[in-house]
Order: structure tokens, then C-alpha cells, then sequence
């Protein structure tokens, strides 16, 4: 039984989430003006095989809090899930992590060839923004503005492309600070502050995305940012601990390639059971942070202990 089965309410909301969010990218893609079939089945073989949806659920359930419709937050969510999966493509290259397989399948590069696979990824990196420019997205041209800027700053060189390169250069894949292809013995906040920005950036901004479109408080705001900086965190660490003690066919790609890199992880700096320690702390305090919005915020809360439990 997978971790969201478990948690039958959150489960349906996951699936309907996976479900409009696919709906809303296929159909932006349609009307995105590519040429040709090849690079349309790119963006589309990168954003419509499955997956979590979590950072799109986040958006929608953070929007929610404020009474937010789902179909209203739906255009933030669908531009945020294009970057992440966008990322991914170009994660999987073989510059960077070299990967053959993603959700079950052969990653972009593999499917098509590399060239191919960089402008997928660049064209759904743009698409992005042209879904959060558009009126249809937003009606108050402020918030849209805001949109934009949260979602530039998370993906950009201080969030997600910043940590992706400052894990590259943990790995010793440049001659900065130590000998090319030895990787660097990061001190744990050192490793805590890169996965904030490779991962956390993207969590942070899902909920900052639901804030912004619902109007929210900055106490508000305050309390879904600490929510998600802890859920950033425990994404991580659940997603290392995969790589350690996973299965390929379960988890949907290569597993055990953290320490074969020389990866800087908090559970090769604590362990296995002080990394499991960490991953129940950060839940206590996801779950603490949503504490002023009562049983509104209970698949939000159940949305932090399913990033602890899952087992893909």
C-alpha cells in the first residue's frame, strides 16, 4: 500500500489534482504554438507521465485556505509544475546527473535525443511564465505580477538553479575548493541550505503561489512559509533515504547513484536513523506551523506526513 493509500482523503485529492493539472498542460501545450509534432511530444513525454503533483497540490490547497476555488489557483499550479518538470529534463541530462530513467519510464533524452530535450525543458521553463502573464490566470495584473516574481526567484539562480549548482560543485565536478572529482565534505548547514534551494525553493513558492492568489495575512504567510521550509526539508531527506534504501521498480528510477556521485546528503552526515529522526521532527513542525487555520489545513498537514512515509 503506497503512503498516500493510507490517507484515503488525501489520496482522492492527489488524484484529482494529477488528473486537472495533466489537463490544464496538455492543453497549454496545445495552444503553445510548437512546431512540428517532435517537440510537443517532448514537453508532453516530461509532464504528462504521472508523478506526485505535489508542488500543484500545495498551490491549490494553500490557495484553498483562503477560498480559493481549485479551478482558480489551477493556472499557478500547472506554471509551477511546467518548471519542475523542466528541471527534471534537464537534471536528467547526461552534464548533469546522467539519468536513463524517470517515473517508470525513459527520461526525454533517451526517449528523443539530448538536443531535444533541452528545448522541451527550455519551452516548458517559458510556458510557465506565459500561463502566469495571462489575464485569464489572474484578473488583479498586481497579483499576476507577483506570480511571476515568486516563481522567477524560486526557480532562479538564489533558489533551484543556485542549489543545483552548488550540489554539482559538491560533487567535485569543478576544481573550485578541491581537486576536480573529489567531492567536497560539506558541514551539515551547509548541506540544509543547498537542498533549500534545489528543493525547498520550488515547495516554498507552491505555498507563497496559494497565499498571494487568496489575499492572505502576512501572519498568514508567515505561518504557510514555516509549513513549507519544513516540508522542503523533509521532501529531501524522504527522497535520500530513498536513494539508500529503495527499490528502482518502486521508486521509478536509479536508485543508490547519491553515493556512487559523492552526493552531499544529510543521511550520509547523520545516518539512516538520525535522518529519521530529522524527517519526524520537520513533520512535528509542519503540522505545528498550520496549527492556526484548524481542520482547514488537514490535507495540507496529511500532505507532510505523506512526504515522510512515500515510497517513490
Amino acid at each position: 500500500m503506497s503512503a498516500a493509500e493510507n490517507r484515503p482523503a488525501l489520496a482522492v485529492a492527489l488524484a484529482a489534482t494529477a488528473d486537472s493539472v495533466a489537463a490544464y498542460i496538455d492543453g497549454a501545450i496545445a495552444r503553445s504554438g510548437a512546431p512540428g509534432a517532435r517537440l510537443s511530444a517532448a514537453m508532453r513525454h516530461a509532464t504528462l507521465a504521472g508523478g506526485k503533483r505535489l508542488r500543484p497540490f500545495l498551490v491549490i490547497e494553500s490557495a484553498a485556505l483562503f477560498g480559493v476555488p481549485s479551478h482558480a489557483a489551477m493556472p499557478a499550479a500547472a506554471a509551477l509544475e511546467c518548471i519542475h518538470c523542466y528541471s527534471l529534463v534537464h537534471d536528467d541530462l547526461p552534464a548533469m546527473d546522467n539519468d536513463d530513467m524517470r517515473r517508470g519510464r525513459p527520461t526525454v533524452h533517451r526517449a528523443y535525443d539530448e538536443a531535444t530535450a533541452i528545448l522541451a525543458g527550455d519551452g516548458l521553463l517559458t510556458l510557465a511564465f506565459e500561463i502566469l502573464a495571462d489575464d485569464a490566470t489572474e484578473t488583479d495584473p498586481a497579483v499576476r505580477l507577483a506570480l511571476i516574481a515568486s516563481l522567477a526567484r524560486a526557480a532562479g539562480v538564489a533558489g533551484m538553479i543556485g542549489g543545483q549548482m552548488l550540489d554539482l560543485a559538491a560533487e567535485g565536478r569543478f576544481a573550485e575548493g578541491a581537486a576536480h572529482g573529489v567531492p567536497l565534505d560539506l558541514p551539515a548547514d551547509s548541506i540544509i541550505e543547498l537542498q533549500a534551494m534545489k528543493t525547498g525553493a520550488l515547495l516554498r513558492q507552491a505555498c507563497e503561489a496559494g497565499a498571494l492568489l487568496g489575499r492572505a495575512s502576512p501572519a498568514e504567510r508567515a505561518s504557510l512559509d514555516r509549513y513549507a521550509r519544513a516540508v522542503g526539508r523533509a521532501f529531501q531527506i524522504a527522497d535520500d533515504l530513498l536513494d539508500v534504501e529503495g527499490e528502482a521498480g518502486l521508486v521509478g528510477k536509479a536508485v543508490g547513484k547519491d553515493a556512487a556521485a559523492g552526493k552531499a546528503t544529510l543521511v550520509g552526515k547523520l545516518g539512516i536513523e538520525g535522518a529519521r529522526a530529522e524527517l519526524a521532527r520537520l513533520v512535528s513542525e509542519a503540522e505545528a506551523a498550520l496549527a492556526g487555520f484548524g481542520s482547514a489545513a488537514t490535507l495540507l498537514v496529511e500532505a507532510a506526513y505523506f512526504i515522510a512515509d512515500r515510497r517513490n
